[in-house]
C-alpha cells in the first residue's frame, strides 16, 4: 500500500495536523510536535496528546503513515560540546514527544561538522547521540535524513548513513529517510529510470533498504550535483516526473510515508492525487 502526503501545519497544536492531512487528500503525513524554530516548549497537554490520537484514529492514520520531524536547529554531530550537549537534550525531548504521541519513528537531519572536525567525528558524534537516545526511549526509531551537502552537512553520501548505522547499537530502532531533492544535489542520478535503478541499487547495496523508514518527494531547483538544497513542485524541476511515477509504482517504497515538502502547498492535494493516479497506473 502506497501511503502519500505532505508536511502539515500543527498550527494551534499537534492535534489539528491530522486534520490538515485529511482535507488535502492525503493518506500520510509528517509535522512538527514543537516549534522548530526554538530549543524548548511547553509540555505536550494531555488533552492535545487524547485528541491527536483520536483525529488519527477517525481519519484512519496509523504510525506507519506518520513521519515527525525534528527542530532544524538541532546539530547532533555538533564539534563543540556545549553545542551537543544541548542538541542532544532537544533530540531526546522530540523522541520523548514521539512515545507521548504513540508515534513510532522521528525523522531528522544528521548534523553538521562547521569546518571545526572531520567528517568521520561529527558521524562518530551524531551515532553516540543515537545511542544515548535509544537507551533512554522505547519504542521510537530514529530516522535519518540524507543531505543534499550543503555547507558543512553530513549525510549526503550513502556511506555517510551507512557509518552512522553502523556505530548505533540498537539497529531494530535505526533508519533512513531518502529525501529525492537531496539524493539529486547530492549527485545522485534520478533523471532516467535507468540513472533510478543505479541509484537505489546503491542504496540498497551500501545502506539496504531494510532500514527505509520513509522518503521525501521534491523536485530540485539546481541541476545534478549542486549540493544546493532547493525544492520545486513535481515535474516543474531539474528531476522531471520520472523518480515520482518510479517510486509510486514500485513495492519496495510500499507501507511507509512518502512526504511532499514541495513549496506551493496549494498545490499539495493536486500533487497527491498525482501521486495516487501514478501508482494505480
Amino acid at each position: 500500500m502506497k501511503y502519500f502526503g505532505a508536511h502539515v501545519s500543527a498550527s494551534g497544536g499537534v492535534e489539528n495536523a491530522p486534520l490538515n492531512a485529511h482535507t488535502i487528500g492525503a493518506t500520510a503525513f509528517a509535522l512538527f510536535t514543537k516549534n522548530q524554530r526554538q530549543w524548548t516548549a511547553a509540555p505536550l497537554s494531555p488533552k492535545s496528546i487524547e485528541a491527536f490520537g483520536g483525529n488519527c484514529r477517525t481519519d484512519h492514520y496509523q504510525p506507519a503513515q506518520i513521519l515527525p520531524h525534528d527542530s532544524y536547529l538541532i546539530n547532533l554531530g555538533h564539534p563543540d560540546e556545549e553545542g551537543l550537549r544541548k542538541s542532544r537534550a532537544a533530540f531526546l525531548d522530540e523522541m520523548r514527544r514521539c512515545e507521548q504521541l504513540g508515534l513510532d519513528r522521528l525523522n531528522f537531519h544528521p548534523g553538521s561538522h562547521l569546518g571545526q572536525i572531520t567528517i568521520e567525528e561529527c558521524l562518530r558524534r551524531v551515532a553516540e547521540s543515537i545511542n544515548l537516545t535509544l537507551a533512554a526511549t522505547r519504542g521510537v526509531t530514529a530516522v535519518i535524513e540524507n543531505t543534499a551537502g550543503q555547507g558543512s552537512n553530513v549525510g549526503f553520501a550513502f556511506e555517510h548513513l551507512a557509518a552512522i548505522i553502523e556505530r548505533v547499537e540498537d539497529k531494530s530502532r535505526v533508519g533512513v529517510c531518502i529525501d529525492t531533492c537531496h539524493a539529486f544535489a547530492a549527485g545522485y542520478d534520478l533523471g532516467s529510470e535507468a540513472a533510478c535503478d543505479r541509484t537505489f541499487d546503491e542504496l540498497e547495496r551500501v545502506v539496504g533498504f531494510g532500514y527505509l523508514r520513509g522518503m521525501h518527494l521534491n523536485d530540485a531547483m539546481k541541476p545534478l550535483g549542486s549540493r544546493v538544497d532547493r525544492h520545486q513542485s513535481l515535474g516543474e524541476g531539474t528531476l522531471g516526473m520520472t523518480v515520482f511515477r518510479y517510486i509510486a509504482r514500485d513495492k519496495r517504497f510500499d507501507d511507509m510515508p512518502l512526504i511532499l515538502e514541495t513549496p506551493d502547498e496549494s498545490r499539495w492535494p493536486q500533487e497527491i492525487a498525482l501521486l495516487k493516479e501514478l501508482a494505480e497506473g
